[in-house]
């Protein structure tokens, strides 16, 4: 793999997560 799909790969693992928290932890973004 090269590097643009790894970074596209994190890119969207973290904006996975990112949903993931703000759906459970509003709270932490208030």
């Amino acid at each position: 793999m090269g590097v643009l799909e790894w970074l596209s790969m994190f890119v969207a693992l973290g904006l996975l997560v990112y949903l993931f928290v703000a759906l459970l932890k509003p709270e932490w973004f208030a």
